[in-house]
């Protein structure tokens, strides 16, 4: 059997796992009628926000698409095309199976947290299998098909650009309805988080699944499609076009799919036992098939230890990159709850302390990154590289292990955004509960697995932001050998590369502005309306009143898609103004200082925003004064201040810096040929 079908058939198998889960998940109670009322407002505002999205990313493909078949070639094109579909299609179908899994998961809740954590983490799953399986489909697809990883590239692009709008628009809707929801409701009204009278109770709750499920899902699609693509690139051109190694990341793609399938299936604790242990139970036994697996893949296709030793790095940063981001946002560890302690002295104090947490938080991230780097070269490329940098082979051999391991580490993408995904489920389940006024056991069984799902979602971003800086420095070090410029000519030493840096650095920041700037004003919007409604609309608050929900959906829907449009155009244009009036030179310069900025911004923003959650959730718990409390207001606060940082600007730094160095690849022959300088 040609080894090219393997992908291929991996990706179907994790489909139609998908598939089954999504099944088993239908077939649970939805509860109550009121109960699904609220389900389904929910689920109405998910899909029609998202088809407004989608409409827009569609004109912008379209036009891209066809520049593409006519600059470069009709490969590109029509892999763009079918990258932005399958991207986007892996989080609608997540997203669309997580929002009915809501009320089944507020349901199942009163039986107690082992079946409520097993049926929101399957729903979860759905997303994580979809974005897998489709990914490996769309990379085995093309692959077959072209035998030629070069006319890929368009694939990944089109992911990238999806992802892009995904995380933009998605991160915007539910930032602005959040805070409309919260200073409104929490601190003018003194209202519960969930409360039916909060007219952007609904709003809030879209805005779970369209950032986290559907952003997250076609954020990791495409990290993962990139990863493939690139060290398919590095054993193209760094091997001389040899077929196992460049089919050799598609079959640890392949195979890790049978390890998720086989990992998801220990996730389940007992009465009492630990939420966190049991859904890292299946992290750890993914990873552990994984690694058996690619032993023999490894043995079987190419035989160099070294690169098995570089996928068990990769392997390894994932579990080392949660235990460091889970002390930095989890509740019972001391930075989040000197962040509550300091709420005691005021909302400044507390944002003045969040922040200090935030800026130190990417540290270890970092180290971790760049021992995976060193340990990469040092395995795959020996000792002769570091006796000898100038060993052309030991080099080529130690950037074609970085890459592996980046492959070893996305490989877990179908378990990690199992956890991610699991996360909105049991925040709207809370709300349903909440809003439906079901008993207090239900709730606190929904408020505990929701507090995990703040924890997972901070790791998972960290997962995410992690791979993706990786990733861009594989798909970086793929430029390199397009535009055939030997690394030794990017020196401090010509301004142009001084230039790009400055440049390259920059763009993160002007892009995180861009997004924060849409927040504040969404957010302004929603908190005017909702003003509106407490003031205008009779009853609201003695509960005869039924707020208009749907205004503050339309209103933030609109906002949303009109605040992606500046930093999308930004992550598109910056690359090829800069390579065609600069040069191949500078537009490497920019691409590395896009990717050390954005990474460092990327986990700044991300950890510290998930610790000013986490530190409101403690107060909450009855702590330092409990909900009502001075503390709590300044809490709320912070949360509010962090709420844009981790869900709206710091994962969108994710596709940004791959959809310039994806772009950079794509027209590196047009660049050369044509740029000014």
């Amino acid at each position: 059997m040609d080894l090219a079908f393997v992908p291929l058939i991996a990706g179907i198998v994790g489909i139609l796992f998908a598939v089954y889960l999504a099944m088993f998940v239908l077939r649970q109670d939805k509860g109550t009628a009121k109960m699904q009322e609220i389900s389904g407002a929910i689920q109405e505002g998910a899909v029609a926000f998202l088809n407004r999205e989608y409409k827009v990313v569609a004109i912008f493909s379209v036009i891209i698409a066809l520049i593409l078949s006519f600059a470069i070639n009709w490969n590109s094109g029509v892999g763009f095309i079918v990258g932005a579909i399958f991207s986007g299609a892996a989080g609608y179908i997540g997203m669309s199976v997580t929002t009915r899994a809501n009320t089944r998961v507020a349901s199942i809740a009163s039986e107690g947290t082992p079946k409520a954590l097993s049926l929101a983490f399957r729903s979860g799953a759905v997303t994580g299998m979809c974005v897998a399986g489709l990914s490996l489909l769309g990379l085995g697809i093309f692959y077959v098909w072209f035998r030629d990883p070069t006319l890929m590239v368009g694939f990944g692009f089109g992911a990238c650009l999806m992802s892009l709008f995904a995380r933009i628009g998605g991160g915007i809707y539910t930032k602005a309805a959040d805070v409309g929801a919260d200073l409104v409701g929490k601190i003018e009204k003194g209202i519960p988080e969930d409360d039916p009278r909060n007219p952007a109770v609904i709003a809030d709750q879209v805005g779970d699944n369209v950032g986290d499920c559907a952003g997250m899902g076609a954020d990791l699609f495409e990290t993962y499609a990139v990863t493939a693509i690139a060290a398919m690139l590095l054993g193209w051109f760094l091997y001389d076009q040899n077929v196992s190694y460049i089919i050799y990341p598609l079959m640890l793609g392949a195979v890790a799919i049978l390890a998720t399938i086989i990992g998801a299936f220990f996730v389940r604790i007992k009465e009492g036992q630990g939420i966190t242990s049991g859904l890292y139970k299946g992290v750890y036994a993914t990873a552990i098939v994984a690694a058996i697996c690619f032993f023999f893949i490894t043995k079987y296709i190419v035989n160099d230890m070294g690169l098995f030793y570089c996928s068990l790095i990769g392997l390894a940063i994932a579990p080392l990159l949660f235990m460091i981001t889970e002390y930095y946002t989890a509740t019972r560890f001391s930075p989040v709850k000197n962040i509550a302690k300091a709420s005691q002295s005021g909302p400044a104090i507390n944002i003045i302390t969040g922040l200090a947490n935030s800026l130190v938080a990417p540290a270890f991230p970092a180290l971790v990154i760049c021992a995976a780097i060193i340990g990469s070269f040092a395995v795959a490329g020996g000792a002769a590289f570091f006796a000898d940098t100038s060993n052309i082979a030991a080099f080529n051999s130690g950037l074609y292990g970085m890459g592996i391991t980046v492959m070893g580490m996305i490989s877990l993408t179908g378990m990690i955004i199992a956890l991610d995904s699991y996360g909105p489920a049991t925040d709207n389940a809370g709300g349903i509960a909440e809003m439906a006024g079901l008993d207090p056991k239900t709730r606190k069984v929904t408020d505990a697995l929701d507090a995990v799902g703040n924890t997972t979602k901070a790791v998972t971003k960290a997962f995410a932001i992690g791979s993706a800086a990786l990733a861009a420095l594989t798909l970086f070090a793929a430029y390199i050998q397009e535009v055939k410029i030997p690394l030794s000519a990017f020196n401090l030493g010509d301004p142009r590369i001084i230039v790009g840096l400055l440049i390259g650095g920059l763009i993160p920041f002007v892009f995180s502005s861009s997004c924060m700037m849409a927040v504040g004003k969404a957010g302004d919007s929603i908190i005017e309306e909702v003003r509106r409604q407490f003031r205008e609309i009779k009853g609201i608050m003695e509960g005869t009143g039924r707020p208009e929900y749907g205004k503050c959906v339309s209103i933030v829907t609109g906002a949303a898609l009109k605040g992606m449009i500046f930093p999308a155009l930004l992550a598109v244009l910056s690359p090829l103004l800069v390579g065609f009036l600069l040069g191949p030179l500078a537009l490497g310069g920019l691409l590395m200082g896009s990717i050390i900025t954005g990474l460092f911004l990327a986990l700044q923003m991300t950890t510290g925003g998930a610790a000013w959650d986490n530190a409101k959730k403690y107060i909450e718990d009855g702590n330092l004064g409990g909900k009502g409390s001075p503390a709590h207001a300044a809490a709320v606060v912070g949360d509010t201040v962090g709420d844009p940082c981790k869900d709206t600007a710091g994962p969108a730094i994710n596709p940004l810096i791959k959809v310039m160095n994806t772009l950079a690849i794509l027209f590196a022959a047009a660049i050369v040929a044509g740029s000014l300088l």
